[in-house]
């Protein structure tokens, strides 16, 4: 991957990547998620080891669960194949493919492996994969049509904030975000979307409220859920935005406040990406009951009061 300068500097600042085995899985977890029409599924979410992205985006860093080169024939089968091997009853609604890129990339997914994938997807009502807009295609129909359950892509929008997403290095513009979903609508695929918190060239006195826009694009394009994610530092680019007055790390109560002001504008589902939210800017007294709280949004999608902390006043 050579690439474009600013593709060159972002991974020139990453820290060494781990090594990952290509023929097992990063994890998985089953959640209890909620859905259109307030119903509750049971999701199994599969961390996938493959091919790197071929989009470098500045705040990117699932980079570091990918291996070098392209994704071995037949290697997502026999990770897919181990987890379900250890599941136990009952089994899961829906089933969630992360594999940290794009599941459309042939790069990172062959398309040899799509029949084994979908074969072993068929008990699950519900299939989840990832995608850059510029994936959706033929090979996204191709593949629903494979499927028992019906199919969902997960696209990141990011934000709607036009100056932002210039420096994302995402090579995506709204026009393009707007066909894909007008294409999966189409084609009856459900849409769900990432949506940043704390999104590098956005002042963080505004992040909430770009936040709160971006998501209500999300939804006006038909979206079925969307996630907010709060931007994670540590890729190296970040810090030297950060250096630089261009970014701020997101902070828990930020988040709180995007959910609490996203969570009823549906009517799709909006939820706050709790992963790794532990390590947000938070009071340490009222952390523990805050994410809980989030979590407990997350899935009853009903306003609770607010966390009242003592230590920090708030």
């Amino acid at each position: 991957m050579s690439g474009s300068a600013a593709d060159r500097r972002i991974r020139s600042l990453r820290p060494p990547k781990p090594k990952v085995d290509p023929y097992k899985a990063h994890g998985s977890v089953i959640d209890e998620e909620r859905r259109p029409g307030a119903t509750i599924e049971r999701a199994l979410t599969v961390f996938l080891a493959g091919a790197e992205c071929p989009f470098t985006c500045s705040f990117c860093d699932l980079w570091q669960w990918t291996i070098d080169g392209a994704t071995p024939n037949g290697a997502l089968v026999r990770q897919l194949e181990d987890v379900l091997g250890t599941l136990g009853e009952p089994s899961p609604d829906r089933l969630k493919l992360y594999n940290a890129s794009n599941f459309f990339d042939r790069r990172a997914v062959p398309i040899a492996d799509h029949a084994a994938i979908a074969a072993l997807a068929a008990p699950f009502t519900g299939i989840t994969v990832e995608s850059h807009a510029r994936g959706i295609g033929p090979d996204v129909v191709d593949f629903a049509r494979r499927l028992n359950g019906r199919l969902e892509v997960a696209i990141g929008l990011e934000t709607v904030h036009a100056d932002a997403m210039a420096h994302l290095n995402k090579r995506l513009d709204f026009d393009r975000f707007d066909r894909a979903a007008d294409d999966l609508a189409a084609h009856d695929i459900d849409l769900r979307v990432f949506v940043l918190l704390g999104t590098p060239y956005v002042r963080a006195e505004e992040s909430v409220e770009w936040t709160m826009r971006s998501v209500e694009y999300a939804l006006a394009r038909g979206a079925a859920v969307v996630s907010i994610i709060p931007v994670r530092g540590g890729n190296g680019e970040l810090e030297r935005l950060a250096s630089l007055g261009h970014f701020t790390s997101p902070t828990l109560t930020e988040l709180e406040s995007a959910l609490d002001q996203c969570l009823f504008l549906g009517p799709g589902v909006v939820t706050a990406d709790c992963w790794d939210a532990e390590r947000l800017a938070a009071c340490d007294t009222c952390r523990p009951a805050r994410l809980q709280r989030l979590r407990r949004l997350n899935v009853s999608g009903r306003s609770e009061p607010r966390v009242a902390c003592a230590e920090c006043a708030s």
